[in-house]
């Protein structure tokens, strides 16, 4: 089969277009023909190199995938069918455990990806454990099946399960145009909330405000806190959702009324910020960090975008081939949604 993998860690040029064996399903596992595969920021982390994600070399990314039911292994009795569309669950875990018996399988020890610790949908064929199968929701392409599953459980997790943001209440989402910010603006604005959010660029402001977004501000030209304190008649937001870390940090702790939330689930432009704890306590502000989400978070959301009330947001489609290309215009930041990765048919 066609693979997109890497030999060794660095930049975009690393990701070779080649030739690799088709990966075997073992007892329990299902193997998936590929139609599509979304981008993730993590995919570029990993083909860098990072401590929190050791990986045998070669490597294949892609932890957002959708396709159909190819092989099936020796013991599996889930419910799917040979040339059946499902879609991926990213997140891999024991289901033995305390905490995978108590349904926080996010918490679980040995939590892996696919795509980051195992081998992803970077290529024409992946397996995963059969558990990790959800059915395709009907009406979705495939191009918008593989966009919605790692951002939606993540958003989910941040904006409803851990923020529990309230109908009337004001959130901040950072990032419109990333994976998590599309879904965080929609989920926040589905829960009744007044959603204010960030872009980078003019050009991502209505796309913005047609997913959801009542107020918009470019932090390229304009000051975040002082435009958060206008529009909030000096109140400020009583949830901000950020996934950007060093780079906004400050600037999301001073947009909090006082009580406000703050969920943080990454830190693209880097993960250290400076923190004046006087400032937390006297704001009685909480801080809460979030990984992924849980498997019976991701089939509550899967529900909302099976029913058209959140819609998976596809910024571009590019063919397996072009893996390098696809991951240059995520890191130039051009994309609003997620880019997309389609093997030839």
């Amino acid at each position: 089969m066609k693979a997109v993998t890497f030999h060794q860690h660095g930049g975009p040029e690393q990701l070779i277009y080649e030739d690799v064996a088709v990966p075997v399903p073992q007892a329990g596992e299902v193997l998936v023909r590929v139609r599509a595969c979304a981008l993730n920021h993590l995919d570029i982390w990993i083909r860098q190199g990072i401590p929190n994600y050791p990986i045998t070399l070669p490597h294949v990314s892609g932890c957002d995938v959708s396709g159909v039911v190819e092989r099936v292994g020796e013991g599996v009795y889930a419910p799917f069918s040979i040339g059946q569309p499902v879609v991926v669950s990213p997140g891999i875990s024991c289901w033995q455990c305390e905490y995978c018996l108590a349904g926080k399988d996010n918490f679980c020890s040995t939590y892996r990806l696919v795509g980051a610790q195992v081998d992803g949908g970077y290529a024409e064929f992946v397996k995963v454990p059969a558990v990790n199968l959800l059915p395709m929701p009907e009406g979705l392409t495939v191009e918008q099946a593989a966009a919605y599953p790692l951002v939606s459980v993540t958003a989910w997790h941040m904006v409803k399960t851990l923020a529990n943001v309230q109908p009337g209440e004001t959130v901040l989402v950072m990032g419109a145009g990333s994976g998590v910010g599309s879904m965080g603006v929609q989920i926040a604005r589905l829960l009744g909330a007044r959603v204010l959010s960030t872009v980078g660029t003019d050009d991502k402001i209505e796309r913005a405000g047609m997913i959801g977004a009542d107020v918009v501000i470019n932090h390229a030209r304009e000051d975040v806190t002082e435009r958060i304190r206008a529009a909030t008649d000096g109140q400020g937001v009583d949830v901000v959702v950020e996934h950007v870390g060093q780079a906004v940090w400050e600037q999301c702790l001073r947009s909090l009324t006082r009580g406000g939330r703050l969920v943080t689930c990454g830190s693209t432009s880097g993960p250290e910020s400076r923190l004046d704890v006087r400032y937390v306590y006297a704001r009685q502000l909480t801080i809460m960090g979030s990984y992924m989400g849980t498997r019976a978070e991701l089939l509550e959301v899967s529900r909302f975008i099976r029913d058209g009330k959140l819609k998976p947001v596809v910024d571009s489609v590019f063919p397996l081939s072009d893996a390098r290309r696809a991951q240059e215009r995520m890191l130039a930041r051009k994309s609003f949604g997620k880019i997309i990765l389609v093997p030839s048919p």
